[in-house]
């Protein structure tokens, strides 16, 4: 098998009074092992549901969800909640990282929750900051750290279980352009090292052309552009 994900015919419908608002309307998408795959479309699209659902962060959704050959969409609460543990990474437009732990117990804490050593956690933590040129700041809080600082511990902490795929929520959204591009890179150089998938959510172009795909999100379906 050499897809890691397959949508096919995922809707989302939400309703408010008398007003029914289709943000899913029939997504198909087809994710590659160790494929990039850039989801364009502008603040509003439904991008970030589409990444929930393939993330089983939430119900209300229909259609086929497959990840790594298991159909998981219809998977029992437990079920879904050992997948995202043991199969996804989320990097997400704020960092959300823990403010009372320093860089290296964020990456070591999702390790320890899913049954890692604490000696093995700790070697895994330091190796993906190191990688992604934190060495020097393991010991640092997060208050502590620069914006782009604090998106590299969030990038380390998503892949800190080997997940089978990262989705990112507009992961450099909060950062200037040159930072943006620099954590980018590094990202994707990481997640490719690690033989990962990924889909990143975006609205910047340029970005999403240093992936190795690129699908837009359009009136509640994917519309392929390059591949």
């Amino acid at each position: 098998m050499n897809n890691i994900l397959e949508l096919i015919d995922v809707r989302r419908k939400f309703v408010q009074g008398d007003v029914t608002i289709e943000v899913l309307r029939g997504v198909d998408l087809v994710v590659g092992k160790g494929e990039l795959v850039a989801l364009l479309g502008p603040s509003g699209s439904g991008k970030s549901t589409m990444l929930q659902a393939v993330g089983l962060l939430e119900g209300g959704f229909s259609g086929s969800i497959k990840l790594d050959g298991e159909e998981v969409s219809a998977a029992s609460v437990d079920r879904q909640t050992e997948i995202r543990r043991q199969k996804l990474g989320f990097v997400y437009q704020f960092h959300h990282l823990l403010p009372d732990f320093d860089a290296l117990e964020n990456v070591i804490l999702p390790q320890l929750i899913a049954d890692a050593a604490p000696d093995v956690a700790h070697d895994r933590a330091t190796y993906l900051l190191t990688q992604l040129g934190l060495a020097e700041r393991l010991y640092h809080r997060p208050s502590k750290l620069s914006g782009g600082e604090q998106q590299r511990v969030a990038v380390a902490r998503a892949l800190a279980n080997r997940p089978k795929l990262v989705l990112a929520d507009e992961p450099t959204g909060n950062l200037d352009e040159h930072t943006a591009n620099i954590v980018l890179g590094e990202f994707m150089a990481l997640v490719r090292e690690e033989g990962s998938s990924a889909i990143v959510a975006t609205h910047n172009e340029r970005l999403a052309a240093k992936m190795d795909r690129v699908v837009r999100l359009h009136d509640g379906k994917l519309n392929a552009e390059r591949g």
